[in-house]
Order: C-alpha cells, then sequence, then structure tokens
C-alpha cells in the first residue's frame, strides 16, 4: 500500500501504518500501575519507551467498563455512536438482560473492518471470549489476512471462525485459568508469534483485569504483572511494531475501614422512595466473570414506574452520600455520550471508593478474597496514553481519550 493511502470510518481518517501498529488495551490499568513499575526498576523498555515517545493521561468512556470502552477504542467513536453502552443491558425489544456481546447491537464499523476492506492483514487477540466476536465483527476470515481469538478458548478456533486453526498449538501454551495473569501473558505471547509469522499491519491485544482487581500499583504482584508485559513489548518493539499502550478503564478500592464492599443498594433504596419492585435497576458491570468483583460497579442505570418525575427521583439520589451524580437519561447520556435507547430513565455514579448494587441477595460475594477493588464511574476514568514514538501536530489542550490512540499512532507519530 501507498504510505499516502488513508482509510476513513465512523467520520475519522486514519494514515496507512508504515511500520505494523500494535494497539494494547490494558485492562483495568489506571496510569500508575506502569508509572510506579517503571520507576521501580520492573519495567526497564517501557521506561526508556516513554522517555524517547509519548507518555499521556487521558480519559475512557464511562461508564468505565470493558465492553464500551473497547468498542470505543476500536471504533475511534464513543458508545453514542458505536451503540455498545455496557457490557450488559436491558434490550428495549425483549425486555429482557443481556450481554452485549452480539455483534447485532453494533452500530457502526470497526478500525479494523475499514483497514481490512482496504486489504490490511488485521490481527486481534483478546484474553476473554466474550469481546471476540464484537472486535472480529465485518472481517473476512477466509481471506488469508485476518485473525481473531481469545487465549481462553484457543483450543477451540477454525479457520473458518477466527482465520487460525489451533491457535493454541501456534502458542505452545496451555490454556490458562480464566482467572490468571497467565490469560493476558497468552495473548502477548501469540502477538509476538503472529508478528513474525503473518506480520499484521495492525494488531490489537486486549487484557484481563484480574490483576488490577486484587493488587494495587506498586504492589509485588502488579509489578510482576507489568514486568510480564514489559518484556513482550520489547520484543514487539524489536520487531519494528509502532506500540500504542492505553486501557479500557481505571481501577480504584471500593471498601470500607473494614475491608468489605463499600455498597449502595440501589434497588432497596429506590423501592423506598417508589414501593417494591417498581423500579428496575440495572448494572452494565454484569458479566460472566464475577469472580473478582461480584457485579459491583460504580455505575448503574434505571427504570422507573411510568409517569414517575426522573427529575425527583434523581434529585433525592444526587443527595445521598456517596453517590457523585445522578442524572435522568436525556442529562446523563449527554453528559457521557451514550445512546439514550440503551439506558434506563436515569443514570447513576458513585463517589470513588463506593460501588452500587442491586439488594444484598442478589450479588454473591463469597469469592472476593480481597478487598473490593472496582470501577465503572466518573472516578475511574484516567487511563495511560504511551505511544513509542513521539506524537507531533496534536493542541496542547486537547482532551485525549483512549478512543484516540489510533489516530495518535497512525496520523500523529514523527
Amino acid at each position: 500500500m501507498s504510505d499516502t493511502q488513508t482509510v476513513s470510518v465512523n467520520r475519522r481518517t486514519y494514515a496507512w501504518p508504515k511500520q505494523p501498529l500494535v494497539v494494547v488495551c490494558i485492562d483495568g490499568s489506571q496510569p500508575e500501575y506502569i508509572e510506579e513499575a517503571a520507576a521501580g526498576g520492573h519495567m526497564p523498555f517501557t521506561k526508556e519507551m516513554m522517555q524517547r515517545g509519548t507518555n499521556l493521561r487521558g480519559d475512557c468512556v464511562v461508564p468505565s467498563f470493558t465492553n464500551p470502552n473497547n468498542l470505543s477504542i476500536v471504533t475511534g467513536v464513543p458508545p453514542k455512536v458505536h451503540g455498545i453502552s455496557g457490557n450488559f443491558f436491558l434490550d428495549p425489544e425483549t425486555g429482557e438482560e443481556v450481554m452485549m456481546n452480539d455483534p447485532k447491537l453494533l452500530r457502526t464499523d470497526t478500525i479494523f473492518q475499514a483497514f481490512h476492506e482496504a486489504g490490511a492483514k488485521i490481527a486481534i487477540v483478546t484474553a476473554k471470549d466474550k469481546l471476540r466476536r464484537l472486535l472480529g465483527h465485518g472481517l473476512d476470515f477466509t481471506s488469508g489476512r485476518a485473525v481473531c481469538f481469545s487465549s481462553e478458548k484457543a483450543n477451540e478456533t477454525t479457520m473458518a471462525e477466527h482465520g487460525i486453526d489451533n491457535a493454541h498449538a501456534m502458542v505452545g501454551r496451555n490454556i490458562p485459568d480464566v482467572y490468571s495473569a497467565e490469560l493476558s501473558e497468552f495473548i502477548f505471547d501469540a502477538g509476538v508469534k503472529l508478528m513474525e509469522s503473518m506480520r499484521p499491519d495492525i494488531t490489537y491485544l486486549s487484557t484481563t483485569d484480574y490483576i488490577q482487581h486484587k493488587h494495587a500499583p506498586g504492589t509485588p504482584v502488579a509489578n510482576q504483572f507489568y514486568a510480564m508485559m514489559d518484556t513482550y513489548w520489547a520484543q514487539l518493539d524489536a520487531q519494528g511494531a509502532v506500540l500504542g499502550l492505553t486501557a479500557d478503564h481505571g481501577m480504584n478500592a471500593k471498601f470500607n475501614d473494614v475491608g468489605e464492599p463499600d455498597v449502595i443498594y440501589l434497588q432497596n433504596v429506590l423501592d423506598d422512595m417508589l414501593g417494591s419492585g417498581a423500579a428496575r435497576v440495572i448494572l452494565p458491570i454484569t458479566d460472566p466473570y464475577v469472580v473478582h468483583h461480584g457485579a459491583l460497579g460504580s455505575f448503574a442505570t434505571a427504570y422507573l414506574p411510568e409517569g414517575t418525575d426522573a427529575y425527583s427521583v434523581a434529585g433525592q439520589l444526587d443527595a445521598m452520600e456517596g453517590i457523585e451524580a445522578a442524572y435522568t437519561n436525556a442529562d446523563g447520556c449527554a453528559r457521557y455520550e451514550l445512546p439514550n435507547d440503551r439506558m434506563g430513565d436515569i443514570i447513576v455514579v458513585s463517589t470513588i471508593n463506593k460501588v452500587i448494587g442491586t439488594s444484598p441477595e442478589r450479588h454473591d460475594l463469597s469469592q472476593l478474597k480481597e478487598p473490593l477493588r472496582s470501577h465503572g464511574g466518573a472516578c475511574d476514568q484516567q487511563i495511560p496514553v504511551v505511544i513509542s514514538r513521539p506524537v507531533i501536530g496534536i493542541a496542547a489542550n486537547r482532551r485525549i481519550r483512549n478512543f484516540d490512540v489510533f489516530d495518535l499512532a497512525l496520523n500523529h507519530i514523527g
């Protein structure tokens, strides 16, 4: 492809990569994880890369959960455009609470699809299979130019569905437990091997936040995890790739003085205000992997009985201790760039060390072995944006978002 070729998608235009581009989404990585590990000597390559390249802090989208942010990163636009508003939502067509992992819920093309249709080779490896179909939407896996699989199910891949037969054999590692650091290491090993064999034009590697849910920045286990990633990033850099590192959301402690989850049970609150079962609370953090967070995050939406004054309900909630803000649908969706038809009548975010639940009996917290760390609210928005090359030509006052990483790494590197 010509160095002057560009690809346009979702009203953004991207230059063709002059070198292979590897974008990494480090699940749950507030900037301090990298900064403290690098300062402590655990990430020598990354420390050097941040000095010679670009080290920025940016914001993710709210709700600060995995699915809406990964899809924002790979489409270059917020949820109000691409439509993925959480890990979980209330389908207005059926009235059922369902996972947001079906590509039919996407309202835009991805950057991958646009580049693939222009002739690019694309490789996508994600830790958990819940993201795979969304990330790989629109790719032709029979073309020989597209690969998309999860480390969780790398032993089940086929050429027709994933672009590779038995990715497990290519990587040469045992399939890791879904609740392990090794699930993320598998994707980096796969990324290095795909760069050797396929040399994709664009690679996307998306980890799991198992470690970040359990260990704070600068702790030994966190530093060990980031040291592992550092070794693979050095290998990809040595293979001639440009690296773009960001995160889908941050992470914060969400427990009280005795180490118990500090929870506002919103369904109970609304039951007291409006009558038992009159409102319906939806927690968009919900996914199949609740062992490390118990479906407790700092964002919720709720559907109110017909005729209820949403402004009044939001105002009462907004005045509660532990609630950072409560909005009507219109105000909340405008504030956080969300699709109105996939949110309830009110939107609620908690303060930094609080989480929102439904009712105590609906949350199994028996498997939480450490004090709760979680995410979801505006307080968990700050994320790193690190590019392995100097970034030029951006306004000094520009607000950097995680979904700008492809723009920065393709359009603005020196």
